[in-house]
């Protein structure tokens, strides 16, 4: 399985992003796909994720409202719309997939379930 996340860049403060991580080898038809990110000098958090076939999605607090997790299981992708950007949210994006029991929750934002990992794309959000 391969993921690809794309979408990364440079936004000024208030601005919008749109990520994708495509899927290839594999298709899901359970499980979940997640974002997660990490800023330089801090530790990976979860962002979001969102169950393949339910579509019932979870935020992490620092994120809700502004961001919304989605996805094509058609084309086996997910995508992460980012809105109202900020400088704390300049970090390397990573999707990742689970491919596990339904997890609903906080238990869904655990790192160790996801088995797949994309290579990252860069968010830069500038004041």
């Amino acid at each position: 399985v391969q993921l690809q996340a794309s979408g990364g860049g440079l936004v000024q403060a208030g601005g919008s992003l749109s990520l994708s991580c495509a899927a290839s080898g594999r298709t899901f038809s359970s499980g979940a796909m997640g974002w997660f990110r990490q800023a330089p000098g801090k530790e990976r958090e979860f962002v979001a994720t969102i169950n393949w076939s339910s579509g019932f999605a979870y935020y992490s607090d620092s994120v809700k409202g502004r961001f919304t997790i989605s996805r094509d299981n058609v084309k086996n992708t997910g995508y992460l719309q980012m809105n109202s950007l900020s400088p704390e949210d300049t970090a390397v994006y990573y999707c990742a997939v689970d491919t596990g029991p339904l997890r609903v929750g906080a238990v869904a934002a655990v790192a160790p379930y996801y088995d797949f990992w994309g290579q990252g794309t860069l968010v830069t959000v500038s004041s």
